[in-house]
């Protein structure tokens, strides 16, 4: 049956090496489980129905993949997605996160029509490679200082606006040695190395009596606070343009660089058929998107991390069919999830922001028309706490200088659009 369904011996693979290849990608990326909760919870989600809504939108994506394209993925939540919906969305933009969902509705909604009628590829072809590298190291940056934060290593000031926290803080401490067990073990190859950091600092946390320990297994809690609660009136109502264009624009950033990588490191992009294969794994993407947001969470993604079972010998979709049944399993785990404190999480969200930041490595730096773009995408996300801004800023210098340096001809027509786009909201829509 499992031959019949993935198409295995084709592949050159065996249904051993698939399942060792799903759980190793399952550890790799089961932080977010942990991570996600933290993060929504801060909008007044109930946590434990975002950890039910988390992994159920994270075993529905990753079946998607698994059945309708055949090809090693995981999905999941999206870091970066999550931190636009509740930090600039909800708390800065003040949205409902009820609302919110709506945005993600929609936006999943364009996305699914996008990635059908082919429109998806245009738009990825109009990016700059300047910006694509940008953006993920802006919202890495974005995330660092929310982690920061929120282990108390970074402290507001009025005359600095940021300056050091109590770094003799327990929560500080912890979060510091955190990180330092996550690179230890990351650097010696570890399998789940940011899960087993988290799990590390939140089982010293709870022996020294500054975590109360809930329990370890239970039924799942229930899913009814997030589920169907989307406003899709009110995220209408509330001006979508901003929201639902940055949550579509990074959503296809994100999801189609990830995968293109993904595909070409196990092989699957080579002739028609592997054109064929990226449009369905494309389309398991945007449906994930939709489906995550009747169940109460944030924009679901493609997962780098799955590059550890690829690794491993992942080929087919039953390695992310095995990842899906261990994201269903990790429901009975919601009391040891809701015990695990953000200052936890937080060295994970810093290391995870380090790796994405790498991505400026492939920035033209001697090219101004592009080293600018990127240097201001990259900035003002974290500096203006907002996604969206650092998008903006990006496409908008990036168009301006090409026009005034008489380089108009290598600006994608789409890439106009955007930024033009970008600059009526700025001049009509100044506060929101």
């Amino acid at each position: 049956m499992l031959e019949k369904l993935f198409d295995l011996k084709k592949h050159e693979t065996t249904v051993s090496t698939e399942v060792i290849a799903g759980i190793t990608t399952f550890l790799a990326m089961a932080y977010i489980v942990f991570i996600n909760p933290n993060i929504l919870g801060t909008t007044g989600m109930d946590k434990g129905a975002v950890i039910v809504a988390t992994c159920l939108a994270a075993a529905f994506g990753c079946f998607i993949m698994a059945f309708w394209a055949n090809w090693p993925v995981g999905m999941a939540p999206g870091m970066g997605l999550n931190a636009f919906f509740a930090y600039t969305v909800v708390a800065g933009m003040g949205w409902a996160w009820q609302a919110a969902l709506g945005a993600v509705f929609i936006s999943g909604c364009i996305f699914i029509l996008l990635t059908i009628t082919g429109l998806r590829r245009w738009i990825v072809e109009a990016i700059p490679s300047s910006l694509q590298v940008a953006i993920p190291a802006g919202i890495g940056l974005f995330l660092a200082l929310i982690a920061l934060k929120s282990a108390g290593i970074v402290t507001k000031n009025d005359a600095t606006f940021v300056t050091m926290g109590n770094l003799h803080a327990p929560q500080a401490i912890l979060a510091i040695v955190g990180f330092f067990i996550i690179a230890f073990l990351d650097f010696f190859k570890i399998k789940g190395a940011i899960l087993i950091g988290i799990l590390t600092i939140t089982i010293i946390s709870m022996a020294l009596g500054y975590t109360t320990f809930n329990g370890l297994v239970s039924a799942p809690p229930s899913i009814a606070p997030t589920l169907l609660q989307l406003d899709i009136k009110a995220a209408i109502g509330k001006g979508i343009f901003n929201v639902v264009l940055v949550f579509v624009l990074v959503e296809i950033f994100d999801a189609t660089g990830v995968l293109t990588g993904l595909a070409k490191r196990a092989g699957l992009v080579s002739g028609s058929k592997g054109n064929a294969g990226i449009n369905r794994a494309l389309f398991a993407d945007s449906a994930s998107i939709f489906g995550g947001s009747l169940l109460g969470t944030s924009s679901t993604t493609a997962y780098i991390e799955s590059m550890a079972g690829i690794q491993a010998g992942g080929r087919t979709g039953l390695t992310a069919f095995v990842i899906g049944v261990l994201f269903l399993l990790a429901l009975f785990f919601s009391p040891l999830i809701g015990t695990v404190p953000s200052y936890a999480t937080a060295p994970a969200l810093v290391y995870v922001a380090g790796l994405m930041l790498s991505e400026l490595s492939h920035v033209e730096w001697e090219d101004i028309t592009e080293a600018a773009p990127a240097a201001l995408t990259a900035l003002v996300m974290p500096f203006t706490y907002s996604i969206a801004n650092g998008l903006a800023f990006g496409f908008i210098s990036y168009t301006a200088l090409k026009l005034v340096t008489g380089r108009h001809r290598d600006v994608h027509p789409a890439a106009w659009i955007i930024a033009i786009l970008f600059l009526l909201r700025f001049a009509w829509l100044p506060e929101h």
